[in-house]
């Protein structure tokens, strides 16, 4: 299969076509920042995952757009594809899934469907290093309000993997708004803190849980499904095992 004219909305993807598929990426959005030299190829941005340029998208003609039906707007894809444009829509609930879809798309670009970082990052989670007992946490990825990950998540599906279970799985929502002090009510062992969506740092975050550990972890890490899987365990079980120090 020739190698498309791809357009990534979903920084993950954006990543993975870059590393795979040399020179097939015409277009990512605003939030790509990976690889770090994506402008330097001449990779034209094209506006945010919720607010696409729809026109400057169009306007450069790819063969596939490649987006994902949780960071991307029903509304904007169904531009993308009243256009013409050919439109194709990733689920990640989880790593199984987050495997299989990376090489739906990878495959969809004209790339190998396995490439070697794939199979480093399958091979890399088959045994998973874990920081200790298995414990439960809160998982806040916002606040003002405070939301934290609910149900069906692929980044609480990383965690439970590293023995982290995440108190709020069972909920109704998959992001849903908690008040601070029902988070501090629900009992957890110990708190997550990514740094994005929310940047949460040692100065701003831990201060709201006060006695409880908190583990500050790289985001892209915790919710990025890309090459940074092959180095994830081994980077948020560093982090785990810090908390609280």
């Amino acid at each position: 299969m020739p190698v498309a004219r791809v357009v990534s909305l979903v920084p993950s993807l954006t990543e993975a076509v870059a590393v795979t598929v040399p020179g097939a990426l015409v277009g990512a959005t605003d939030w790509c920042s990976h690889p770090a030299d994506l402008d330097d190829l001449g990779v034209a941005r094209i506006g945010g995952t919720k607010n696409p340029d729809v026109a400057a998208v169009v306007a450069l003609a790819p063969d596939l757009v490649l987006a994902n039906e949780e960071e991307n707007r029903p509304a904007d894809l169904a531009a993308l594809r009243g256009a013409g444009l050919e439109v194709l829509v990733t689920e990640v609930r989880g790593l199984d899934q987050a495997f299989a879809e990376l090489s739906r798309a990878l495959a969809a670009c004209g790339g190998p469907a396995r490439p070697g970082w794939l199979a480093g990052a399958e091979d890399a989670w088959r045994d998973p290093p874990r920081p200790g007992p298995r414990l439960r946490a809160a998982v806040p990825i916002w606040r003002r309000p405070w939301m934290v990950l609910g149900r069906d998540t692929f980044a609480a599906d990383l965690l439970a993997r590293l023995g982290v279970d995440n108190v709020y799985a069972t909920h109704a929502e998959r992001y849903p708004r908690v008040p601070l002090d029902e988070l501090r009510a629900a009992g957890p062992d110990l708190v997550v803190l990514p740094d994005e969506p929310y940047r949460f740092t040692r100065e701003d975050g831990p201060e709201a849980f006060p006695g409880l550990p908190a583990a500050l972890v790289s985001g892209r890490h915790l919710t990025w499904y890309g090459p940074s899987l092959r180095e994830a365990p081994e980077v948020l079980s560093a982090a785990l095992r810090g908390a609280g120090r």
